[in-house]
């Protein structure tokens, strides 16, 4: 079997810091990592570098044993007051020894970091953008590893899970899936919620995301929301409906309940993320689009339905098997704008009917009685 010349010796490591300076649901598609890394090294201390605001995708992850975080408010410190932030992180990152960075996006301060810190070994993909000139030099140069992009869309769970491979750890199939701890709070919040409400079974439908090119229509989220109420209102199943409570997210789920007959149980702006968590894990079916509560039911194996437009699912559609994804077939998508036009309207969105959404629905909790 062929192996890595340059594959790291894991006797000599001890500890591993990987860096994730993005979104939530990207910083929760790289939870595989952490277990995969485990699995094959237990005697490893395993740290996450992530933005404060997205932690709470990693925090109680069994193979993490810290998650250090950046403010993005820092910089409303002042240049000074900034300064001594990063200072801070750096210094206590330095501090802790570590032996291999894994830096999973093209974001300069992880270059920073990683040359600070001066682990002996680090790994990246090889970006373009990050390729030529004095800048790409300096790139190359600050890692010992790197690994390169594939041409063709690669799921964005593997393409994190390369940065292992590139090292010598080759993960199975059985050991690459997502990991979301919602915790006991949570957990109790969630069942005090449920029996306030009388709720015994139940669908969650989060319409929104913070990207509003990736939102389907309002009028039909609503529609959809009557006619399954019609199906299930005498199979004692209930809707559950979810937002964040952003302004822009909030305004859409008022424009969907004033088009709703259907009872509902509002939770919009109601819940943290942890919360949401523990309602996406025990519900029945989840129905959303593109956003992290897409990818927390892919998580926790819920039925899931995601409307898909201008971004691509072969990179970000829900890391499951338990999962229907619906989308149109215009050839231009994914195409990743900000709407067709930037008009922040998406055709290939909303050429997607009701009727097919509510067929998938009916076809998922047939698959999945209760």
């Amino acid at each position: 079997m062929y192996g890595i010349k340059d594959a790291i010796d894991f006797s000599t490591i001890k500890k591993v810091l990987v860096i994730k300076l993005r979104h939530h649901g990207d910083v929760l598609l790289t939870s595989p990592v952490f277990q995969v890394l485990k699995n094959h090294h237990p005697h490893t201390q395993i740290d996450a570098l992530v933005y404060e605001d997205t932690q709470e995708m990693l925090t109680l992850h069994p193979a993490i044993n810290q998650v250090h975080t950046i403010d993005r408010n820092w910089k409303k410190l002042g240049v000074s007051g900034q300064l001594n932030k990063e200072l801070e992180i750096l210094k206590q990152l330095k501090s802790e020894g570590y032996g291999l960075v894994i830096h999973l996006t093209e974001h300069w301060r992880g270059v920073i970091i990683t040359r600070y810190i001066q682990a002996r070994y680090s790994v990246c993909a090889k970006y373009s953008r990050r390729a030529s000139g004095l800048t790409g030099w300096f790139w190359k140069k600050s890692f010992t590893h790197h690994y390169p992009l594939p041409q063709k869309p690669r799921h964005t769970v593997e393409a994190h899970l390369d940065a292992l491979r590139r090292v010598g750890i080759i993960p199975s199939q059985l050991e690459r899936s997502l990991t979301l701890v919602p915790g006991n709070d949570a957990d109790s919040f969630r069942e005090e919620m449920l029996q306030e409400h009388s709720i015994v079974d139940y669908i969650l439908i989060h319409p929104t995301s913070r990207w509003l090119f990736k939102c389907w229509e309002n009028r039909k989220f609503a529609a959809l929301i009557d006619k399954l109420y019609e199906d299930i209102s005498e199979k004692n199943i209930k809707i559950i409906i979810t937002a964040a409570p952003a302004n822009n997210e909030l305004k859409m789920m008022e424009e969907i309940l004033e088009n709703c007959a259907a009872e509902i149980i509002n939770l919009s702006g109601k819940l943290n993320l942890k919360q949401l968590a523990a309602f996406i894990e025990k519900a029945r079916l989840f129905i959303g689009v593109d956003s992290v509560p897409m990818h927390m039911a892919a998580a926790f194996n819920t039925p899931c339905i995601s409307l898909f437009g201008p971004s691509g699912d072969l990179q970000w559609a829900p890391w499951s098997d338990n999962s229907m994804v619906i989308t149109s077939n215009h050839t231009c998508r994914p195409c990743g704008l900000d709407g067709c036009a930037s008009s922040k309207i998406s055709d290939c969105l909303t050429s997607i009917t009701v009727d097919e959404v509510l067929s998938a629905c009916k076809t998922m909790l047939e698959q999945n009685p209760q």
